[in-house]
């Protein structure tokens, strides 16, 4: 919705405000506005369920993005919470509230089995009894913490304790809050959704590529492992793509990096669009792309991509008053009980004879 729908001044948010009066679930709104971005306006709008607020320009990758949050945001997939407690009957009383409220609970109670539970589970939140025999919830966040991938996972400290100072002096140690024996179900599980929520928008952040919207070079790498472990366990095929745009240098000194810019995000939208929701689509660096295709053989990934290619060469990219066309180049190759650089290495080789063969084409790496 435009604010200024209509002509006038804030008659957007004026119509949105009249519809959600007829509901009694608010419908999320996307706004939209090219003159006002004063917080006057942005309150306005948030105040009736604007959930987005772009201002002053909509990009459409970005946009499409929004819209698919909002059209499958109903399944939110629930929360891992580690809790480590040495006392039994806590940590069961926990286990019983969060499996309550929907999250999937990993109990412990010996706070030396704490390396081995975050390698198995992997958890999103990590709860802390303060005090245990033989060390304290506090040396146990700095344990935590030394461990790159748990460093942005809210710790939260339960405790019977009640000074201030010491409560910030734990905090101060690795964690992210402290919730004070006797715990109230309803308070534990909201700090619970807030500590959640905000943690997996950071780990959003943290693994997407800031211009495409794809995922960056390491977490890519991170789910080909992961694939190749899946596909390993359930005896099913693997394949690994390797995309490069054809000449993108001459792209950017012939009209800019900006127009540059758009010619990637294109064809990352393009792609999303086109693979499965189970597929992996990653910038691996550049104007190099890189695609993880799930329980795929080989001839399957070669058409699919073929397809893709032929399509993408015929859209018209803008660039002012003048209009041009984009190709790419691939490789492909399927997995043989290899590793993942070894499954990196041939569907790059794969994408030099492509090029080698005139670019514009598909390869597929021998076996």
């Amino acid at each position: 919705m435009d604010v200024n729908f209509g002509g006038s001044a804030n008659a957007g948010i004026g119509t949105v405000e009249q519809l959600q009066e007829q509901h009694d679930t608010p419908i999320p709104i996307i706004f939209m506005s090219d003159e006002d971005g004063t917080i006057e306006t942005r309150l306005r709008a948030s105040r009736c369920g604007g959930e987005e607020f772009f201002y002053p320009a909509v990009d459409p990758g970005q946009l499409i993005e929004k819209i698919e949050t909002y059209t499958h945001g109903n399944t939110v997939e629930p929360y891992k919470v580690l809790v480590l407690d040495d006392s039994r009957a806590q940590a069961k009383y926990m286990e019983t509230v969060l499996k309550k409220a929907g999250m999937t609970a990993h109990i412990i109670t010996d706070p030396m089995q704490i390396i081995h539970a975050l390698e198995e589970f992997s958890p999103e939140i990590i709860i802390l009894d303060m005090y245990m025999p033989g060390c304290t919830g506090m040396e146990i966040a700095r344990v935590i913490r030394q461990q790159d991938r748990f460093h942005s996972v809210p710790i939260i400290y339960l405790s019977a304790e009640e000074d201030v100072t010491k409560q910030l002096h734990a905090m101060s140690l690795g964690g992210d809050d402290f919730l004070t024996k006797p715990i109230d179900p309803k308070h534990l599980i909201a700090t619970l959704h807030n500590r959640g929520r905000r943690a997996r928008s950071l780990l959003a952040l943290m693994i997407r590529d800031s211009l495409t919207g794809l995922y960056n070079h390491t977490h890519t790498l991170h789910l080909l492992e992961q694939e190749i472990v899946r596909a390993r366990q359930k005896q099913q095929p693997l394949c690994f793509a390797m995309l490069d745009i054809d000449y993108f240098k001459k792209v950017n000194d012939t009209f800019g990096h900006p127009i540059g810019d758009r010619v990637l995000r294109s064809l990352s939208m393009f792609l999303k669009q086109r693979l499965r929701k189970t597929d992996h689509i990653g910038r691996y660096g550049g104007e190099e792309f890189a695609i993880i295709l799930p329980n795929t053989r080989p001839g399957d990934a070669r058409n699919v991509l073929n397809e893709i290619r032929e399509r993408f060469s015929e859209l018209l990219q803008p660039a002012g008053d003048r209009e041009f066309n984009v190709t790419f180049s691939c490789g492909i190759s399927s997995w043989q009980d290899d590793n993942a650089q070894i499954l990196c290495e041939r569907a790059d080789r794969a994408l030099y004879t492509s090029k080698e063969h005139g670019r514009n084409c598909v390869t597929l790496a021998e076996s």
